[in-house]
């Protein structure tokens, strides 16, 4: 047996209970020690040594049989908690409020919640706290404190990971709930294995910098259960968990009107609980839907009508044009237009507004430093001078830069490697936007190039299918090869059948836009080509932007009318 790496983790402390090594049966050491003397000998385990875990036929649990080192790096400096020389086991008064919520002290002890005094900014004072510790192998990460009014922090500037995800190697199997009680419920329910986000759910969950953290760990599941809360922030992180790690892995738990995992276990008991975590549900067949798989949306949309399309924060911008995640846009214009810098401004605006993180494949916008630069002016909103270098607004920028643009750099850019490593920057960054800039660069090898009718409809068809199955927002600029000038001498706009295999882009895009420069009025005109659903915008529509030098940003031009007819999608 391998003494130095289990399952892809190098192994800290091997045989960490001091078992019979090589032994495939013998005692167990999470319930020996409370039977009886006369049986406290008796061999109630199976151990696995390969896999590194031991399951007691007792007290129907599943334990490590070592301990392991942690696996993957972050890129960031955290702040890392102080280790306790020996954790103190909590008092009598807090032992008696776990059991209101049927929680024992040995998972108490299992899990080492502690109990102390912090500081609480809710109530300005030192209170005494329950104390939930994260630790990744041996090192404790961050800190979980909770006060008797139920305020909780975290440990002031320590890494987000997920709380208990020692717990989960050697499994196959893993649980993520949305809190640490839950954790608890679980593990009193004889599923350890069970791990929580450490900053519940929110509405906007595209930001999950603990799954970032931890995204190696999840490696070798091939079964992760989703048994996070019932409503609608829960739900809203039970989808982007989803879309993450893999619907093909995921499986969902229906509390059956309970909230969570902990009052299913208080109203119905620990068996019940673990019998619902093992009854849990595959996701819905990838491409085949019932009703009953779309009953919530069909329930919004007979009360709320269209949901409202994602906007980019400019007002002029906004009151003509909105989409949707799981599409593709397809921006032309012609040469030097401002093409890729309003792609820019788009997802700059989606980032600010929304959290997304944007990938680009663009061969053209090279070197990668001075594209970064290009973000970086949107989000400074100015011109970063020399002085400027290593003061705390550069180091915040460069941070925000750096956690949410992914540049793509090949030496040879093709469709299907571009979207290979787009779907593992969905996993393992969580991006929403990929910019493919220009399209032209990015080549599709396995279509058909004799024909460019054909060529075109396969291309764009696995971009959709990259769409649809990650929910990306997927930006395509195209240039346009049929380019003619007017009576006045100037290029006359291009339209979406000006780039090449035209009827195709127009047909299969779901929206498309044209940049054009006046150069003579010095503004930039984005007018609407084509919007799929009448609900997110207007054909034919156009915005109008001067461009602001030192920060690169788009500003609206014109006035802005708020009254008069609602818009159609109003």
């Amino acid at each position: 047996m391998n003494r130095e790496e289990i399952n892809g983790f190098v192994v800290d402390k091997f045989n960490q209970h001091g078992l019979k090594e090589g032994a495939k049966q013998g005692i167990c050491p999470l319930c020996s020690h409370t039977r009886k003397p006369k049986n406290q000998k008796l061999q109630c385990a199976s151990y696995d040594w390969e896999r590194g875990l031991g399951t007691c036929h007792n007290c129907n649990t599943t334990f490590q049989l070592h301990t392991y080192q942690r696996k993957g790096s972050s890129e960031r400096v955290y702040v890392r908690p102080d280790t306790p020389a020996n954790f103190n086991e909590v008092s009598t008064n807090v032992e008696t409020w776990f059991g209101t919520r049927g929680i024992s002290k040995q998972t108490l002890k299992d899990l080492q919640v502690t109990e102390g005094p912090e500081f609480m900014p809710q109530t300005g004072k030192q209170e005494n706290t329950i104390q939930f510790n994260y630790f990744m192998g041996d090192q404790l990460i961050n800190v979980k404190y909770r006060d008797g009014r139920k305020n909780f922090k975290l440990y002031k500037g320590a890494e987000k990971v997920f709380y208990n995800i020692n717990s989960i190697v050697g499994y196959d199997t893993c649980v993520i709930v949305e809190g640490e009680m839950d954790v608890l419920a679980l593990h009193e329910a004889g599923i350890p294995n069970a791990i929580s986000v450490p900053n519940g759910a929110t509405l906007n969950n595209n930001n999950l910098d603990y799954l970032d953290n931890c995204i190696d760990y999840f490696d070798d599941k091939t079964r992760i259960i989703l048994a996070v809360d019932q409503d609608e922030p829960g739900q809203m992180l039970q989808r982007e968990l989803v879309r993450r790690l893999g619907a093909e892995v995921c499986y969902l738990i229906d509390f059956n009107g309970n909230k969570d995992a902990n009052d299913f276990l208080l109203e119905h008991g620990a068996d019940a609980l673990r019998n619902a975590i093992h009854n849990s549900r595959p996701v819905p067949l990838e491409n085949v839907s019932t009703l009953k798989d779309v009953e919530d949306e069909l329930k919004d949309f007979v009360k709320n009508g269209f949901k409202p399309g994602y906007q980019i924060g400019l007002n002029n911008f906004d009151k003509i044009f909105s989409t949707y995640t799981g599409q593709f846009i397809t921006v032309t214009g012609i040469p030097s237009s401002g093409k890729s810098d309003f792609v820019d401004q788009m997802v700059v605006g989606y980032n600010n507004l929304y959290g997304w993180k944007t990938a680009y494949a663009s061969p053209e916008n090279q070197p990668v430093y001075l594209h970064a630069h290009k973000l970086m002016r949107k989000h400074w909103q100015d011109m970063p001078s020399v002085g400027d270098i290593g003061n705390d607004k550069w180091q915040q920028v460069t941070n925000h830069v750096n956690d949410n643009y992914f540049f793509i750099d090949m030496d040879k850019y093709s469709l299907e490697a571009v979207l290979r490593k787009g779907a593992e920057l969905v996993k393992r960054k969580g991006i929403k936007c990929l910019v493919l800039d220009p399209f032209n660069k990015i080549r599709d090898v396995d279509a058909k190039s004799d024909d460019v009718n054909r060529y075109t409809m396969d291309y764009l068809a696995k971009i959709e299918a990259f769409c649809k199955k990650y929910d990306v927002l997927t930006f395509i600029v195209a240039h346009p090869t049929k380019m003619y000038k007017g009576q006045d001498g100037k290029i006359e706009e291009p339209t979406m059948y000006n780039i090449k295999g035209g009827g195709e882009w127009y047909d299969a895009s779901y929206h498309g836009l044209l940049v054009h420069r006046d150069y003579d009025a010095k503004t930039t005109k984005v007018k609407v080509l084509k919007v799929k659903f009448q609900n997110l915008g207007e054909n034919g529509a156009e915005s109008h932007f001067t461009w602001e030098p030192r920060s690169g940003s788009f500003v609206p031009h014109e006035a802005i009318v708020e009254d008069g007819e609602p818009m159609p999608w109003e």
